[in-house]
């Protein structure tokens, strides 16, 4: 039991070492070889990579293109949000929509809708019966589509 024990405090101290090494040898780039030292980490350091950064998750995801196509439908409950959108972002609020659908929680998910309808720094009117009732079908609706 102790060997073992040994041997993988061994491995842990080999593999903090090589991290170490290669923390130093980064270091002794940078103070080298100034800024120009992430052409040896980056491979297309000039590219378009930070402009894009993000989009293959966007442009290729399918449920966010379903909830996309549902949003602009003529289905009641797409008409609605669209009019309580007013001038917000449907494309904005369609990827947000899709982000809080990983929420497996029925009850957290719908309160994340009803958030997402308030808006960003509004409080929800919990009197608002008609808010409260148009989140609930778009969370109904979505978990027929998706």
């Amino acid at each position: 039991m102790a060997n073992k024990r040994e041997t993988h405090c061994n491995n842990q101290v080999d593999t903090f070492a090589e991290a170490l090494a290669t923390a130093r040898q980064m270091q002794q780039n940078w103070l080298t070889y100034g800024v120009n030292f992430v052409n040896f980490y980056v491979e297309d350091v000039d590219g378009d990579w930070l402009e894009t950064w993000g989009h293959d998750e966007i442009l290729g995801n399918s449920q966010l293109d379903t909830i996309k196509e549902f949003l602009v439908s003529n289905d009641t409950v797409a008409v609605k949000v669209r009019q309580h959108l007013g001038e917000r972002s449907l494309f904005d609020f369609a990827v947000n929509l899709e982000e809080l659908w990983r929420i497996s929680e029925p009850n957290d998910r719908l309160s994340a809708v009803r958030n997402l309808f308030a808006g960003e720094g509004n409080s929800i009117d919990t009197d608002d019966i008609r808010l409260l009732d148009l989140a609930n079908t778009l969370v109904v609706k979505l978990a027929e589509i998706l």
